[in-house]
C-alpha cells in the first residue's frame, strides 16, 4: 500500500459507526452466548497520517481454547470477499484487522503476520462489545519490531495508537436516528405503529 513502507506508522486511526454495528452484530450472531472471539477485516483507505476504517467483514476464525497458538482463520475467504468488495468500491483496501477483545491476545502478532499478505503494515482494532464504562470503545495497535539494548534479538510487540469515532454526514444522520429510536420507547416497534 503506498505511503506505509519504510515509514512510520500512522499516528491515528479513525472508526466508522458502521464497523461498530458490524462487529457488534457479528459478535451476536456468532458468539453472544460463548467465550469465542469473533475476527474479521477492515476496509478504508491509509490517508497521510490516519487510517480511515470505514467498512469491515465477519471472517470465519476458530481457535482453540485451551492453546491459544492453534488457531484457523479462513484466508480463502478473505480473499474471496476483498474481491468482492473491491468491485463495489475501488477505494476501499484491506487496512487491517478487528476482534472483539476486550484485550490483547498472545496470537494476535502471528495473526498481525498473517494479514501482511494483504497489506504491509496491519492496524489491529480491538472493539469491545460490552463495553463496561462510558468512552470510545475501540484500542488500535501496529505490530513493531521491539529493539533490545543488550544485544539479543529483536521481538515483535504491539504499539497503541489513538482512535476515534468518525462519520460522514450520512453516517451521522443514520446514527442519530438509531439514538433516538432507542431513547424513544413510545416509538413501538413497525408491528404496533
Amino acid at each position: 500500500m503506498p505511503g506505509l513502507e519504510g515509514t512510520s506508522n500512522p499516528t491515528k486511526v479513525i472508526v466508522h459507526p458502521l464497523v461498530l454495528l458490524s462487529v457488534v452484530d457479528h459478535y451476536n450472531r456468532v458468539a453472544t452466548s460463548s467465550k469465542k472471539r469473533v475476527v474479521g477485516v477492515l476496509l478504508g483507505q491509509v490517508e497521510g497520517d490516519s487510517v480511515n476504517v470505514a467498512n469491515s467483514f465477519a471472517v470465519p476464525f476458530e481457535e482453540d481454547e485451551k492453546n491459544p497458538a492453534v488457531w484457523f482463520l479462513d484466508h480463502n475467504y478473505v480473499d474471496t470477499m476483498r474481491d468482492m468488495f473491491k468491485k463495489v468500491n475501488a477505494k476501499e483496501r484491506i487496512v487491517g484487522w478487528y476482534h472483539n477483545g476486550p484485550k490483547l491476545r498472545s496470537s494476535d502478532l502471528q495473526i498481525s503476520e498473517l494479514f501482511k499478505r494483504y497489506t504491509p503494515n496491519p492496524v489491529l482494532v480491538v472493539i469491545d462489545v460490552q463495553p463496561k464504562a462510558i468512552g470510545i470503545p475501540t484500542d488500535a495497535y501496529f505490530a513493531v519490531e521491539d529493539i533490545h539494548d543488550d544485544g539479543t534479538a529483536a521481538t515483535k510487540t504491539f504499539e497503541h495508537v489513538p482512535s476515534e469515532i468518525g462519520a460522514e454526514e450520512a453516517e451521522e444522520i443514520g446514527v442519530e436516528h438509531l439514538l433516538r429510536d432507542i431513547k424513544d420507547n413510545s416509538v413501538g416497534t413497525l408491528a404496533t405503529r
